[in-house]
């Protein structure tokens, strides 16, 4: 059975899919998929890929406001960040990324929009 945090973050990309036309940018938008539940010889390529735990949920890299970039996390109600993505959090904002972690597709969509309508970067 698929997730409630699956579900909010699939909507968001279907949102995304269709406000493309308003917002360019937003076909850049994608997922990082560091998580969920594999087979353990596919864990194991997949670390020696480059799969890192903690890494954020979504990636808009477009600047904006200030930031290089902005990373989203997404979340459930009642859940919170790891230790490891706490740390990534923080390294990514000290390199001068945006990160925001939401807990339903209205909040990361409005994180979004206040993202890509923040004053533009040149």
């Amino acid at each position: 059975m698929k997730s409630r945090e699956a579900g909010e973050q699939e909507a968001l990309i279907e949102w995304a899919y269709f406000m493309e036309a308003q917002f360019p940018e937003l076909e850049l938008l994608h997922h990082i998929p560091n998580g969920g539940s594999r087979h353990r010889i596919e864990a194991i390529h997949l670390k020696q890929q480059g799969v890192k735990a903690g890494v954020p949920d979504l990636h808009l890299p477009v600047a904006r406001g200030g930031y290089h970039s902005l990373y989203i996390e997404m979340k459930v109600k009642g859940n919170r960040p790891t230790p490891k993505q706490i740390h990534w959090h923080m390294m990514l904002v000290e390199q001068g990324n945006k990160v925001e972690v939401c807990y339903s597709f209205e909040e990361a969509k409005n994180v979004l929009l206040d993202y890509l309508k923040s004053t533009r970067v040149e």
